[in-house]
């Protein structure tokens, strides 16, 4: 058995005060004065530790309080109140919610998977990736436990093309080469940032954590830095077609190359094969109704990586309406399956992936390995406020963070979100669409939905 794979976690706390979901309210005005105030009775001491920070002009005792509401009960004045924190619900949009971008804050201060103790009061199914059910009963009562060794689960995915069969001559050596390779331990790559006040430093504190954890980083050629070489490694430079003859030495010296496709990137692919044999070609191509026929025109053409994206919000524009990322992925896969040729290159996702369980259901839709983005900006503590997309500054100053920090502060995401993969890897799934078709389908006499698209009817 290989040695178990294991990511180093210790906490490392926030620069900035993390907005809270709920706000105490103290008015002073109908304080009675009490011989033995409440707030002194604070288990946790959130009255006694409360500070003002100048800097975001909010009081620290939220991110103090734990929520025992002991204070509002005994107090005989009723002067203090926990409401519901107005900057906390106005933090991201109806995708990136205010409990994800709080959720991903924990894990990355922590390293811990963020449990809450009562019970889930969601919504039973929703739209995207909530379709898409698993059965963790199986952490309740576990027969399987990767996290605590019981049973070893491998995450490790191999990158590349495959051969489809192997011949051998007389002497029992084969005769086809077998392509390259390269393996990474988690089924997580560290795709292109979409947005942010980026830096250099920002770059390092990824680079820095994609090395540690042995797998790969996104990084455009022209935010390139030389700073960025002991990283080479894991760097996969990101260039568009015009850009492969100015940036020959990136190529040169990468693992793996990723080439926006232009809809016409087969020439570019085969100049790129032949003039860098050593070097792993990626095409990142944005799904559409075509991608199905577009990652086979490319897997036959020759790319051992094929990464297929949506919006930030797992969104596809088609023709006919808008898609989500997995109904896409899903189409994708089962037409290279079809054509017999699914086995023969790696297929990357990206887009909406906002949690740990959607890694898992990416891979579950069809996708070798997922590409994580906006969690690593929310392990730097971005609150998906956008003021950098409009040329203002970032509230928490995300370009002037320290690489190391950085660098804890995203191993710490990811080695909660593999322990939550881990779980879910040993539990059952399925997709809501198809039970509903596969119960409700005959019994209403029509196709309640096609599992291969997704499609109502």
């Amino acid at each position: 058995m290989p040695k178990k794979y294991h990511i180093h976690t210790e906490t490392v706390a926030p620069r900035f005060v993390p907005v809270e979901k709920g706000t105490i309210l103290d008015w002073e005005a109908g304080c009675l004065r009490c011989f033995k105030c409440v707030k002194r009775k604070c288990i946790y001491g959130a009255y006694n530790k409360r500070t003002f920070d100048i800097r975001q002009l909010s009081d620290t005792i939220d991110n103090i309080c734990r929520n025992c509401l002991i204070c509002v009960q005994s107090c005989p004045g009723q002067i203090i109140t926990k409401t519901t924190n107005p900057e906390y619900e106005a933090m991201g949009d109806s995708y990136w919610t205010p409990d994800i971008i709080s959720r991903q804050w924990y894990q990355a201060e922590t390293g811990s998977i963020p449990v809450s103790g009562a019970g889930y009061d969601g919504p039973f199914s929703g739209p995207g990736f909530d379709d898409m059910w698993t059965d963790m009963s199986e952490i309740v009562r576990p027969t399987r436990d990767g996290i605590h060794g019981r049973e070893y689960i491998n995450t490790l995915v191999s990158l590349g093309r495959k051969l489809s069969s192997f011949a051998f001559d007389d002497h029992g050596e084969p005769v086809l080469d077998a392509p390259a390779e390269i393996e990474i331990p988690i089924p997580m790559i560290f795709g292109t940032l979409p947005f942010g006040s980026l830096s250099t430093d920002v770059y390092l504190a990824m680079a820095g954590a994609a090395a540690e954890l042995e797998t790969l980083i996104e990084i455009p050629a022209e935010a390139w830095d030389k700073d960025f070489e002991q990283y080479a490694r894991y760097i996969v430079p990101v260039l568009s077609e015009e850009q492969m003859e100015t940036h020959a030495h990136l190529i040169e010296s990468a693992q793996v190359v990723e080439i926006k496709d232009s809809g016409k990137s087969e020439g570019a692919l085969k100049t790129l094969m032949g003039n860098n044999p050593d070097t792993m070609v990626m095409i990142k191509t944005a799904l559409n109704e075509n991608s199905p026929q577009r990652v086979q025109a490319l897997a036959e053409a020759g790319a051992d990586i094929i990464h297929v994206y949506a919006d930030r919000n797992g969104n596809v524009d088609c023709e006919d309406k808008t898609w989500f990322v997995k109904d896409i992925v899903r189409k994708v896969h089962n037409h290279l399956v079809d054509l017999g040729i699914r086995d023969s290159v790696t297929i990357i996702s990206s887009g909406g992936i906002a949690m740990a369980e959607h890694v898992a259901k990416g891979i579950i839709c069809g996708a070798d390995a997922v590409a994580v983005d906006i969690p690593l900006l929310l392990a730097l503590e971005c609150r998906i406020c956008l003021r950098c997309e409009r040329g203002l500054s970032c509230p928490v100053e995300i370009e002037n963070v320290h690489p190391q920090w950085g660098k804890a502060r995203i191993m710490n995401l990811v080695g909660a979100w593999r322990n939550q993969i881990l779980e879910v890897l040993g539990a059952m799934g399925m997709f809501f669409e198809d039970l509903e078709a596969q119960t409700f389908g005959e019994l209403f006499g029509k196709r309640v939905a096609e599992p291969s698209d997704g499609v109502s009817e």
